[in-house]
């Protein structure tokens, strides 16, 4: 369950267990094995509630028999432990973010040596997620992620290439660079920001066709990176940059230690130094304190920076958080959710228009799956999952999944694209 740091736990997890000789599935039907794991999430309400919809399924499983043994691992385990141990006898264990290995212990009866830079993909196998650091050392008002995940703590350089090696050995093609922070990168092991070093280092590795980064925060932004960007090959002209909210008054409260002036000149940095990058970000609507007048200059911001890419929270208050502790939720969910629908229907416009100037053109695109009559691919300006896809009919000779190939665009929707692939 959750994001893409979960699922790389997951799969780190998934490759001990097999070298200890268990047999693994990902996301298999309950029935699919005599034990499950669930990795929760606990990140705001609407996260916990599915984690626990889905421990309360595999408990009912257990309870007739269809699985023999159940164990709870993740950030909702790290949140509330005593209460699900309480809730849900039927469990056979549950663990926090930093003990997930003892799983292994449980269920092999002994310690299995740490094969630190290897993981069972979850993924298709020509892209994988590359988590560089745990953790967050920020101190945003809304965010929970540093009284689960704890302090920042940086993967050294040597590690993260032994497991891009490993990868792309095994056929990845496309890394995707996360963590909660990635721009703080190297501060707490090397006591200064190492990400656009450590990103030069990765592209030196032979078959990485493209490097992605995400959830990069925007104060003290490494400037040093978008050079990187703009002169290395493998980095796709892509960046995630969650700027949460254009209000000082609001950014203020949610304690991003930026302003709106100093977002707004970041960002024009960013589009002047890496011409034609697709910026992707996330927003908060209804945070504490939010005023209409607020809400209409965060929605003003949005049709002026028109963002490749963009999502939308509304405002979750999460126990033990500084907003939690020190605001009154003072904005009706009624009105969070008609501020985050009006964002989105911008979004919808700006992200139409924006892809109709894509028809006739050639991009890269990578093939990610077949999907009934098309082959379904992204050019280097999508991440998976969450943005634009581009639609190729199979054809007689239909592309091979994990493939490059270049594609003409033929027709746009808002988040489609439609295309053949060019041969001339």
């Amino acid at each position: 369950m959750g994001c893409s740091k979960n699922l790389v736990d997951s799969e780190r997890l998934m490759r001990q267990l097999q070298v200890s000789g268990i047999e693994v599935v990902h996301d298999a039907r309950l029935d699919a094995a005599p034990v499950v794991v669930v990795n929760t999430c606990g990140f705001i309400h609407s996260a916990r509630e599915e984690s626990t919809e889905m421990i309360l399924r595999c408990a009912q499983a257990k309870s007739k028999g269809v699985i023999d043994r159940l164990f709870v691992i993740g950030c909702l385990s790290e949140l509330y432990k005593k209460e699900l141990e309480k809730e849900i006898p039927e469990a056979d264990g549950f663990f926090g973010v930093r003990n997930m290995e003892d799983v292994v212990r449980r269920l092999t009866g002994h310690d299995q040596p740490l094969f630190r830079h290897e993981r069972t993909l979850a993924t298709p196998g020509h892209y994988a997620y590359l988590k560089i650091a745990e953790g967050c050392n920020r101190t945003c008002a809304f965010c929970s992620i540093p009284n689960i995940r704890g302090p920042h703590v940086s993967v050294p350089l040597e590690d993260i290439e032994a497991e891009a090696r490993f990868l792309v050995a095994g056929g990845v093609k496309e890394l995707l660079v996360i963590s909660q922070d990635i721009t703080g990168y190297g501060r707490d092991i090397y006591k200064r920001q190492r990400l656009p070093e450590l990103v030069q280092r990765l592209c030196r590795i032979e078959g990485i066709r493209w490097l992605r980064l995400h959830y990069a925060y925007p104060q003290h932004f490494p400037v040093e990176l978008l050079e990187v960007m703009q002169s290395e090959p493998a980095v796709c002209r892509y960046l995630d940059l969650p700027v949460q909210h254009i209000s000082d008054k609001v950014l203020e409260k949610m304690r991003r230690n930026i302003t709106g002036a100093e977002t707004m000149r970041l960002i024009d940095l960013i589009r002047r130094k890496v011409p034609g990058i697709a910026l992707r970000t996330t927003l908060i609507t209804g945070h504490p304190g939010e005023t209409d007048k607020d809400f209409e200059q965060l929605l003003r911001f949005v049709e002026q920076v028109r963002f490749d890419r963009l999502g939308v929270f509304t405002y979750s208050h999460e126990e033990n958080t500084y907003a939690a502790k020190h605001y009154r939720d003072n904005v009706p969910q009624k009105v969070k959710q008609e501020r985050a629908n009006r964002i989105m229907e911008t979004q919808r416009q700006i992200s139409e228009t924006l892809n109709r100037e894509k028809t006739g053109k050639v991009f890269t695109t990578l093939m990610d799956r077949m999907e009934g009559d098309y082959c379904i691919g992204r050019t280097e300006y999508d991440s998976p999952e969450v943005d634009t896809e581009v639609l190729i009919p199979k054809g007689k000779q239909p592309p091979v999944t994990g493939e490059f190939y270049p594609v003409r665009i033929t027709g746009a929707a808002e988040y489609d694209l439609f295309g053949e692939i060019h041969n001339g």
